[in-house]
């Protein structure tokens, strides 16, 4: 699983490598400003063959790099131009070493600088010094004033935009200066492409570790508490990090602002936290010593052990029990009865009160079905201790739901809690929490969430004015750590976490992008997906995690129509697929 480092969690592992020796930070900071030249070029080919053929020569001659201090170029290209946006930290050291590079390729560069040149962190300022000995710097040292105007008669035909201003170390809302809002002026052309050919044909953004103002730990924007002021928002056309993701590219606004994330590696090798160095320099910088359970960690293709082993039957796969509402309530909890049996439940029963018995009898063939009418109705179905694994709310009622969810609780057996299962314990969320165990999944959406943990979701609403901002992977943990069990946190970034501080992301953002899934009843299907591999034996944080990954699969794997109903029955080719990488 890839690690989402925070920023002090990325700087801990910056300082045990410089600690050790491995490197210095001037070294990082030159392979930084060589990974976003790499980026540029891989995106758009085109401008690395525009480059005049003496440049070309020298940076082949070089090894595909140029050469550090880099001098003046002997040839000058007529179209390429670059503008670097440096800020006062080492995001702005990057920038100056992106501009350097990009010169000595014969690029046109011009650097300006937000903030004051002698306050620059010494490896910044080195940088600073090498850019001046080649290129001018136009400074800009805030005073209060919108002061700093960019010029748009400074775009040309393939200009890009360097935005090294702020990357992971912003603590403030971007306010003071007017060139963000020049970025921010291209992005909104960026979404409206034919407006952009008319205004600024050829300009990309390129922003270095995130847009500048979004916070690198929760991915959103850190805004001003002055009402009347706009807030500034910068859309990259590309967005370049380094040696791992961090959580603000997959969660919140990150993915939109960012747009498309490229990782570059800077030498730290496959350092991660955990090691006794950076364990070491993370305590010296947060006072966390629990590794482990700080580090969250994006979800990734589940493997083989989806498969299932020959010479076993039907109950080597368990039993299943998804409790159904009244009649013409019963799709929800049917819709989730087929995704358990879909993902590999051996058997999977509806449980449904006499009312809606005739109902669902019509409607399913390899599902089973068995009367529940009330809470003593449950309590006899459950003394058959092969019934594993519970799904209760899809549709269930919220009435309904306080009658049933104290006795499939009070069983101990692994239990999904979705929908009218959350809903019905609102006005006492304290209530549902004493009864809930450790093999309890809650998935809340947004809205549920909400209505279980007011006090956490107000944290997560309210605005960030500093960074780093209250993140929603903050308030799956500390949901879990109060319900305790795991909580799946649902939305196209859905966060998984569980008592002991563990914690998983699945991003349905950039390549797995899935806008299909906002169509009724795809909760309920996530739900059945669940319980249908808890029923199977899987622990609840890899159920959810796995089923979070499948289901956004199914959707992509459907594409365009996608209904409820299709996500099961796409789900034999999405597993085809999946283990046919592994054999």
């Amino acid at each position: 699983m890839t690690q989402l480092l925070t920023a002090a969690q990325m700087r801990a592992i910056e300082q045990a490598a410089i600690e050790s020796g491995q490197v210095t930070g001037l070294e990082l900071m030159e392979r930084a400003g060589q990974g976003v030249v790499e980026a540029i070029f891989e995106e758009w080919p085109e401008l690395a063959a525009d480059m005049p053929e003496v440049a070309r020569a020298a940076d082949a001659a070089e090894g595909g790099l140029a050469p550090r201090p880099a001098t003046a170029p002997q040839s000058i290209s007529e179209t390429l131009k670059a503008v670097v946006l440096c800020g006062p930290g080492n995001n702005g050291g990057d920038g100056f070493v992106v501009a350097r590079l990009l010169a000595a390729r014969g690029w046109v560069v011009e650097v300006f600088l937000y903030g004051d040149p002698d306050k620059l962190p010494p490896d910044a300022r080195v940088n600073y010094e090498r850019w001046c000995e080649i290129g001018v710097v136009t400074e800009y040292v805030d005073d209060g004033e919108d002061a700093f105007r960019l010029d748009p008669s400074i775009y040309t035909t393939e200009t890009v935009l360097i935005d090294a201003l702020f990357g992971t170390g912003l603590t403030r809302p971007l306010q003071g200066f007017d060139a963000v809002g020049w970025v921010t002026h291209l992005s909104e052309w960026r979404l409206a492409p034919e407006l952009q050919r008319q205004a600024y044909p050829g300009v990309r953004v390129v922003s270095v570790d995130l847009p500048s103002g979004v916070c690198s730990d929760s991915g959103v924007y850190l805004d001003t508490d002055e009402p009347d002021r706009r807030r500034e928002e910068i859309s990259a056309a590309l967005t370049v990090t380094f040696h791992s993701l961090k959580p603000g590219h997959v969660l919140a606004g990150g993915p939109s602002a960012c747009n498309k994330v490229v990782v570059k590696d800077i030498g730290l090798g496959h350092a991660e936290l955990g090691d006794a160095m950076s364990r070491k320099a993370l305590q010296k910088l947060t006072g966390e010593a629990r590794l482990g359970r700080v580090v969250a960690g994006l979800i990734e293709a589940p493997s083989t052990y989806l498969g299932k082993t020959t010479g076993v039957h039907q109950f080597s796969h368990g039993h299943a029990l998804v409790l159904t509402g009244g009649s013409g309530k019963t799709g929800a909890a049917r819709l989730a009865a087929r995704g358990a049996l879909r993902i590999g439940a051996g058997l999977v029963t509806l449980g449904v009160p006499p009312s809606a018995q005739m109902e669902v009898a019509a409607q399913i063939t390899a599902l089973m079905l068995t009367r529940v009418a009330d809470a003593a109705g449950l309590a006899e179905v459950l003394e058959d201790a092969r019934l594993n694994a519970l799904c209760l709310g899809p549709g269930l009622g919220l009435a309904r739901a306080r009658d049933l969810v104290p006795v499939a609780l009070a069983a101990a057996r692994s239990t999904v809690l979705d929908a009218d299962a959350l809903s019905a314990f609102a006005e006492d969320p304290e209530a549902l929490f004493a009864m809930v165990h450790e093999n309890c999944v809650l998935t809340p959406h947004g809205g549920e969430f909400a209505r279980l943990f007011p006090d956490i979701a107000a944290k997560l609403q309210a605005p960030a004015t500093k960074g780093p901002a209250y993140s929603k992977v903050d308030a799956t943990r500390e949901a879990a750590a109060r319900a305790g069990c795991t909580v799946l946190f649902k939305g196209a970034d859905t966060v998984i976490a569980d008592p002991s501080g563990q914690c998983s992301v699945h991003s349905a953002s950039y390549e797995r992008s899935a806008p299909w899934l906002a169509t009724a009843g795809a909760g309920d299907v996530l739900a059945g997906f669940i319980t249908g591999l808890l029923a199977r034996g899987f622990a609840p944080h890899q159920a959810a995690a796995a089923a979070a990954y499948l289901h956004v699969d199914c959707a992509r794997s459907f594409g365009p129509g996608l209904i409820a109903e299709d996500l099961p029955e796409q789900l034999p080719r999405v597993l085809n697929d999946l283990l046919a990488k592994e054999v």
